[in-house]
């Protein structure tokens, strides 16, 4: 996520930060690494929707801290699936992100519910090595 930070800059991260206080740095840096990861995914890069991002986010969140995914979104601020789209909007205000006339802050809206995602369903075994 240094990579990202050094991308966004510092001061966008404290305006961000003063504007949205109930969301740490590294809900924002998360976001947008899980963008990233999600667009990567795609056989060719195109705009993604709410619900494929909160995907993205669920499944980056997962391999990357494994059975503490949720303790360590919630520790960001994020609790649920509203919360990144929030951020999106919060980053779509500030300028880093577009949006479409199509996007909505409801595409955020249910689309996983966390102790399902990280904790029921949670896919012990059967993630790809971490590389």
């Amino acid at each position: 996520m240094d990579r990202v930070r050094q991308m966004v800059g510092e001061e966008l991260l404290y305006r961000l930060r003063e504007r949205n206080p109930r969301y740490s740095e590294g809900a924002f840096l998360f976001l947008l690494s899980a963008l990233q990861y999600s667009i990567d995914r795609l056989d060719e890069p195109r705009h993604i929707t709410g619900q494929e991002l909160a995907e993205g986010c669920r499944d980056l969140a997962i391999r990357q801290y494994g059975p503490m995914a949720r303790t360590v979104l919630e520790h960001w601020g994020i609790h649920s699936t509203q919360d990144m789209g929030a951020i999106v909007y919060a980053l779509i205000e500030c300028g880093v992100l577009i949006k479409q006339d199509t996007d909505s802050l409801d595409d955020f809206r249910d689309v996983f519910d966390f102790e399902e995602a990280f904790e029921r369903d949670y896919p012990w075994g059967r993630l790809e090595p971490h590389g």
